[in-house]
């Protein structure tokens, strides 16, 4: 009798690694001792037609509780950068910059540019780890900073 090891089973186990740290240890480790056991994983002739990666389930999975919440103040040497993260079926939904660095008209052009961009890579990823914007790093650390404290206030559902 022949066994087929599923071809997502190295995905599966940095998919469940990465819930344990998004989710929390206790219920991303249940989560990834069920899939690894989980007779679609390793089966006689592969997984049934209906089968749904566990990649795509911990990719679909709420991170944080709905609302706003607001990031302390952190200064990006030319002024305070400070960030609201709104939360919405349990994925950031967008950020307001509720502070920044805008009394100088260079600080204005960097931030016009700098400022959507980081959005939209946080919004992408759904994490804070985004390179930061050359140019624009003091800004950037500050803002990233500023999303932490807030996502933290967030926290894993």
């Amino acid at each position: 009798m022949k066994l087929y090891v599923h071809s997502s089973l190295i995905a599966l186990s940095a998919a469940a690694l990465s819930a344990a740290v998004a989710v929390g240890s206790t219920t991303a480790s249940h989560w990834f001792v069920l899939r690894a056991t989980d007779p679609a994983v390793i089966m006689e002739n592969g997984p049934p037609a209906d089968y749904r990666p566990a990649i795509q389930v911990a990719a679909n999975a709420p991170r944080y509780l709905d609302g706003s919440f607001t990031g302390k103040s952190f200064d990006a040497y030319y002024g305070l950068v400070r960030v609201q993260a709104n939360i919405k079926s349990g994925q950031i939904a967008s950020i307001d910059v509720l502070e920044y660095p805008n009394d100088q008209r260079t600080s204005r052009a960097i931030n016009r540019q700098a400022l959507p961009e980081l959005e939209s890579e946080v919004i992408s990823s759904q994490d804070i780890g985004v390179d930061i914007i050359s140019g624009a790093t003091l800004t950037s650390v500050s803002y990233l900073r500023s999303l932490y404290g807030a996502l933290s206030q967030a926290g894993p559902q």
